[in-house]
């Protein structure tokens, strides 16, 4: 999906790829410079205050921020609670923190939520905790503590997380808005990605949410691009602070069908 939209925006920005493996970020700046892009690949691990500093300074470098597009995440099957919980939640708060300072007029930040975030409830308290915790290196921590541990699972933790995502575009509006700049959430449905497709192998859940869509298909890449894509520009110029649910229609259905259990990685 990141490589997806990367080669969306890169028809009208420059693209600087960060990602966790630099070798992974460098292929991909390969592939879109060859279709004649502007690229440039940076090692960023988001979970660590330092190396999102590093991505700031970088940004100031080439002159600012015009659109963030937060795609990095992990699965229920990619990872345990603590690491789910810090790459989908602590580290978009800490990049979208850090590069506030780079904003340009006009920019927008898009960060990739799910839609798993639709389909959970919580207590006050946990909600408080991913509102007001959200840059916090514990969190995980934090949030095992109110749940108890034996709900300290990784599906749980992906649903804390992206809901947490929808939390945190809303909190950072006001302040992305005093910049001239706007910051939304994104969730996808079911989506067709290798990730996707390891959760179909390991999550149960995942073909039950399938047989329940009303368009009867997994969402393309190319959809979830075309919706960045259409976010990023003036076109949206008045959408800040709101999720923006690209899911075939599978969240409304779900509100009209029994459901227990847990959403894993819908994309």
């Amino acid at each position: 999906m990141g490589t997806a939209v990367a080669q969306r925006l890169a028809g009208r920005h420059r693209v600087l790829l960060a990602d966790l493996d630099l070798e992974r970020a460098a292929a991909v700046t390969e592939q879109l410079e060859r279709a004649g892009a502007v690229a440039t690949a940076i090692q960023c691990d988001v979970t660590c205050p330092q190396s999102v500093q590093m991505l700031a300074d970088k940004v100031a470098q080439a002159g600012g921020l015009q659109v963030l597009a937060h795609v990095a995440g992990l699965s229920p099957a990619m990872g345990n609670f603590d690491q789910i919980v810090r790459v989908n939640l602590v580290g978009p708060a800490l990049v979208v923190d850090a590069l506030l300072q780079q904003v340009r007029p006009s920019a927008a930040a898009i960060l990739i939520a799910s839609l798993g975030a639709h389909t959970c409830s919580f207590s006050d308290a946990v909600l408080r905790q991913l509102r007001e915790g959200a840059t916090a290196h514990d969190l995980p921590e934090r949030l095992r503590e109110l749940i108890g541990a034996d709900r300290a699972q990784p599906n749980i933790a992906y649903q804390l997380s992206k809901f947490g995502l929808l939390m945190l575009a809303r909190r950072r509006a006001r302040d992305w808005g005093a910049r001239g700049a706007r910051i939304v959430s994104l969730s996808p449905g079911i989506i067709a990605t290798p990730m996707g497709a390891l959760e179909f192998e390991t999550n149960p859940t995942k073909k039950w949410l399938f047989e329940q869509s009303p368009l009867k298909r997994e969402g393309t890449l190319d959809e979830i691009a075309d919706a960045v894509e259409f976010l990023a520009s003036e076109r949206a110029s008045f959408i800040s602070g709101t999720d923006i649910l690209v899911d075939g229609g599978l969240a409304g259905t779900l509100s009209d069908v029994p459901f227990s259990g847990s959403v894993g990685a819908a994309g």
